[in-house]
């Protein structure tokens, strides 16, 4: 990861002073560094040591890093990972064109690869994700959306880069299709997971812990599966107390729709869904060669149920 981060480094320069300015802002903000650290493992499990796994770990951390800058533009967020977010900073317009930069720098490190398959997997994957984008905004302060609609955006939004990153680190590798398939099986589940818990978060965290307002899913009239589920097993009344909520946006019931979403039980739902998820990945990961890669790989999918970031 300290190779990553070299890279990083190098990359975010620019003659430009304010993209280096903003891009090093949000990456030096924190975060997990979870898709670089999958396709370190994933490449390490299958036996591949080359350098070109620095590059293109870098490349999956400038994809993500883009999408934060042009989501908290988009959600009108101010704070991410306990910091004012780049939007905040610097203005909505810098943060929609250093996202824009940081795709293109990603795509010019790709080729870098010289590997059309790695190109492929990650174009793909990038537009997956600005689809999932879309959807999630054509969703927003939809309360008919069902767990299949959910499931269907954070699978693009979320779980698709992931998936990418694994993949990416067996294609590295040389690895046989089937390998291949179980380390994208193995990244899909995992972010899948990884969003499932980030949405029962939303109700259950504590604020400055996680670095990030509680509630802001309902700000934002997101259809998380804790409220999917909560409208499902909740009375008529207060089906429509988290309706009015979502299609109105705004934090003014939340507190109801905490309550609600805590007595139906439906965070045990959600809870139970990612558990799901993990195990999932869980049986993908066994699929490849022993090894403290490996283990490291079952590790993570285990410990992300008692996440609380």
């Amino acid at each position: 990861m300290r190779e990553v981060d070299l890279v990083i480094a190098h990359r975010l320069d620019s003659g430009v002073p304010l993209i280096g300015q903003v891009s090093r802002y949000i990456i030096a903000a924190g975060g997990k560094r979870l898709r670089p650290a999958l396709l370190l493992l994933t490449s390490g499990a299958l036996g591949f040591q080359g350098e070109q796994r620095f590059n293109l770990a870098a490349v999956v951390e400038f994809i993500h890093t883009a999408t934060l800058l042009h989501d908290d533009v988009v959600d009108e967020s101010i704070l991410r990972r306990g910091n004012a977010t780049a939007n905040e900073t610097f203005g909505n317009p810098a943060s929609v064109l250093v996202g824009d930069f940081l795709y293109s720098r990603a795509f010019q490190m790709m080729v870098d690869a010289n590997n059309m398959r790695i190109m492929q997997v990650l174009a793909d994957a990038t537009n997956v994700i600005a689809e999932g984008e879309v959807l999630q905004l054509m969703n927003m302060h939809n309360a008919d959306l069902d767990e299949a609609g959910y499931l269907q955006v954070i699978r693009s939004k979320t779980a698709k880069l992931f998936e990418a990153s694994a993949r990416v680190g067996a294609i590295l590798a040389g690895s046989s299709p089937e390998m291949e398939e179980a380390c994208a099986t193995y990244g899909q589940a995992l972010g899948t997971a990884f969003q499932v818990i980030d949405d029962v978060l939303d109700y259950t965290g504590d604020a400055d812990v996680m670095g990030k307002s509680l509630g802001d899913d309902l700000r934002e009239g997101k259809t998380t599966l804790p409220l999917i589920a909560a409208m499902q097993r909740g009375t008529p009344e207060e089906k429509d107390i988290i309706k009015t909520a979502i299609e109105t946006g705004g934090l003014a019931m939340l507190d109801q729709v905490v309550s609600i979403v805590r007595s139906t039980g439906a965070l045990d739902i959600a809870r139970f869904a990612a558990t799901q998820e993990a195990h999932r990945a869980i049986e993908a990961a066994k699929k490849l060669p022993p090894s403290p890669y490996s283990t490291c790989l079952i590790e993570l999918a285990a410990q992300l149920l008692d996440r609380q970031v």
